[in-house]
């Protein structure tokens, strides 16, 4: 499931809306919603996401949280790390090979260091 799936399953259950009713709704198959959900399906289209935020009539943070989420929600991600470092082709080599390995919390740590960390380089 991608960050973005997480948190339409989230909205959709809160105001117990069903995938079929959300997806008639909104013009798009059951079928595309439920992939959209688990992550088997590419990030939706930014208009698809001002779809959904209408939708569920969200504004200001949640709206812009919902969009960030949609940008970082692409279930195959490729690193393209021609001309770099060697040290950035191993870490991405290393974060590939392992990633499905780490647990929830491992996850929750590195992404949180790794944050912080570019966070303080902008």
């Amino acid at each position: 499931m991608t960050p973005f799936g997480e948190r339409l399953r989230e909205l959709r259950r809160e105001r117990g809306i069903s995938q079929k009713k959300m997806a008639e709704d909104i013009g798009v198959s059951a079928a595309y919603l439920s992939a959209l959900e688990h992550g088997r399906r590419s990030p939706p289209t930014w208009p698809m996401v001002q779809k959904i935020i209408g939708y569920f009539n969200i504004i200001w943070d949640e709206a812009d949280e919902l969009q960030q989420l949609a940008a970082l929600s692409h279930p195959r991600v490729t690193v393209d790390t021609a001309g770099m470092p060697q040290k950035a082709t191993a870490l991405a080599n290393l974060l590939a090979h392992n990633i499905g390995r780490l647990s929830r919390e491992e996850l929750d740590d590195l992404y949180s260091a790794l944050n912080r960390m570019l966070k303080t380089r902008i």
